[in-house]
């Protein structure tokens, strides 16, 4: 690993940090970073955890620090994401995804669209006690799933989720999504370790990248609040799907 390669990943990463915890999608450019510098699909897979992993410490730390965090909930609702986020890793080792990409880029435009659509009334949240619909719950397995599987986009989908089922606030979803991926990243990335899809070295080069992107769009969501959430989080997927259909 050159000095070159180590300055690529970081650049790369800062950008993709900022845009996975203001939005999503940072992973589309990180993947393919990773293999640009030699890795196959799996092992890029694998190593991108690590960057995920360490932009989320840091995004959960700079929204602490603006006093903006509920440990309790968003620990509850990570932990929903588990099983599905071991099961996506295990299966993410040994299938190929390319089909996937092309069906995330019809999920992600549905995505942007229901983000600027009022929740319907039957999915509107009837909480009692503090305890939310339950259809959150089969959602967040699936979505844990999904993450563990491939990353790409995933809080994209965690913020549908949680925004349309959870609470209509932008700033704490984004809030309670960092939470949730640190944690569920955590037995996705043993996995990838486990056998054998991890270059740290890489990985660590791209996590310091994302580290600093992380902790800066937390920043970004809190000061710049929905407004800034909705512009970001728009284009990002508009580019993304762009990039999964093949068009750049």
């Amino acid at each position: 690993m050159s000095l070159f390669d180590i300055l690529i990943l970081f650049v790369v990463g800062v950008a993709a940090g900022f845009l996975n915890v203001i939005a999503g999608g940072g992973s589309v450019f990180t993947l393919p970073a990773l293999i640009f510098l030699g890795l196959d699909s799996s092992l890029a897979n694998g190593t991108n955890r690590i960057a995920v992993f360490a932009q989320s410490v840091f995004a959960v730390a700079s929204f602490k620090r603006k006093k903006l965090h509920q440990f309790k909930l968003s620990s509850t609702l990570a932990l929903l994401t588990l099983p599905g986020a071991v099961a996506g890793a295990l299966i993410a080792i040994r299938v190929s995804d390319a089909l996937f990409q092309r069906i995330l880029g019809v999920v992600m435009i549905l995505v942007v669209i229901s983000l600027f659509l009022p929740p319907p009334s039957s999915l509107k949240i009837s909480r009692k006690n503090g305890i939310p619909s339950w259809l959150l719950y089969p959602v967040l397995v699936g979505i844990g799933f999904y993450g563990g599987f491939l990353q790409v986009g995933v809080g994209f989908l965690f913020m549908a989720a949680l925004y349309h089922l959870l609470l209509p606030d932008l700033v704490k979803v984004n809030m309670h999504k960092v939470f949730i991926i640190m944690l569920y990243t955590v037995p996705a990335l043993i996995v990838f370790a486990l056998t054998g899809n991890v270059d740290w070295k890489l990985g660590i080069a791209l996590g310091a990248g994302n580290s600093l992107g992380g902790w800066w769009g937390a920043r970004v969501s809190v000061v710049g609040g929905e407004k800034v959430i909705r512009t970001i989080l728009a284009l990002s997927i508009i580019i993304m799907a762009l990039k999964l259909f093949g068009a750049y």
